[in-house]
C-alpha cells in the first residue's frame, strides 16, 4: 500500500501537554510527523501535524492519541497558511 498524508489538529488536555506523544507516533507506529503549527502551554495545547504513513499506521496512531484523551480532528485546506 502507498503512504498517505493526513493533516490533523491535536488538542491536548493538561495531563498530556508535557508527554512525548509526537515522539511515540514515530517510534511506536512508524508515522512521520511534520509539525505545521502549534501552541503549547502548561495547562493546554494544540498542534497541527501532517502525518505520513500507511493508512493502518495512521489509524493506529490516531487511536493511540485518542486513548490518551487527545482530541484528533481532520484539517481541511492549507495547513501551512492556516
Amino acid at each position: 500500500m502507498a503512504q498517505v498524508h493526513r493533516p490533523v489538529r491535536l488538542t491536548f488536555p493538561q495531563t498530556q501537554v508535557r508527554e512525548p506523544v509526537v515522539y511515540h507516533l514515530g517510534v511506536d507506529f512508524g508515522v512521520v510527523t511534520s509539525i505545521r503549527r502549534a501552541s503549547i502551554e502548561d495547562h493546554f495545547g494544540w498542534m497541527v501535524l501532517e502525518l505520513t504513513g500507511e493508512p493502518e499506521q495512521l489509524d493506529a496512531a490516531e487511536r493511540y492519541l485518542e486513548s490518551l484523551g487527545i482530541e484528533v480532528d481532520p484539517v481541511l485546506g492549507d495547513i501551512v497558511e492556516g
